[in-house]
Formats: C-alpha cells, structure tokens, sequence
C-alpha cells in the first residue's frame, strides 16, 4: 500500500490527537495526581465573604494595627493596646499554600497584649495569617502573608 503526504498528515493529526488524550485521561484517573481546593467548603465560604469585609473595616478603623513580628522564639502577634484582652475570643489560623497539611488554627487566650506562637510549629517559607476576632459583640479580621 502507498501512502500520499495527505494520508500521512491525517495519520500524524491522528497519532498526535491519541498522544493528547492518552495524558488527559491518565491525570484525571490517577490517584497521585493532587487535585484539592483552597478550602474543602469554597462555596459556603463565599457567601460568608460579606462579614469578612465588615469585620475588616472594624479592624482597620481602630487606632492601632496588630503587629506581627518574628524573632527567635516563634512568632509575636501584638494586639492594640485599646483592646480589652481579657473579653476577646477568636481563633489565629495559619494557612500554608503549599502543604495543606502544615495549617493549623490556634485559639486565643491572651493574658497580656501579645501572644506567641512558638518556632517548632512553623516551617521556614510562605505562611498566611487570618486572625479573627469578636469583642462586645463587634467581629474584628486581620490578615497577613509572611515569609517565616
């Protein structure tokens, strides 16, 4: 049997469209292959964005930011002095985009205006801050990346 270039280029567009499908159909049934979300609820997620926003407007109008510094014993979260520490409750979750695995949520509980979250719990590389708080009623939100 002779084949022509026009048999030739249709048994190439062929080969090639096999090649293409070949791949598609192994990443999408192999198991190794990670196809995980930001958050495993992202849809209920987005609808509480709107209280997300209030609750940053609150934390931006105080007089004082919340400060995040490193220094060799972990990680200082410092919180406005016009705070009253004592009624606050809330949670500090520290995402890792790269390592689901590394997340991690702390509750908070302050005797003084600071708390410290301890070097052995943070991997050295991009980490992101939410830290979410309510006093008297009113939800405060302060976010942050940092490279630990």
């Amino acid at each position: 049997m002779k084949i022509n270039w026009g048999t030739g280029i249709v048994l190439s567009f062929i080969a090639f469209i096999g090649f293409i499908l070949f791949f598609v159909v192994k990443m999408s049934t192999d198991n190794k292959a990670n196809h995980d979300l930001v958050t495993e609820e992202y849809y209920k997620a987005e609808l509480e964005y709107q209280k997300e926003i209030d609750a940053e407007k609150n934390s931006n109008a105080l007089s004082e930011k919340i400060e995040i510094e490193k220094t060799s014993e972990g990680l200082v979260i410092k919180f406005p002095k016009e705070i009253n520490y004592q009624r606050l409750k809330g949670t500090i979750s520290l995402y890792r985009p790269s390592n689901k695995h590394l997340d991690f949520n702390l509750p908070i509980s302050l005797s003084t205006t600071h708390l410290l979250i301890p070097d052995k719990r943070l991997l050295d590389g991009r980490w992101d801050i939410k830290i979410s708080w309510e006093e008297n009623g009113k939800s405060f939100l302060h976010k942050e990346s940092i490279t630990y």
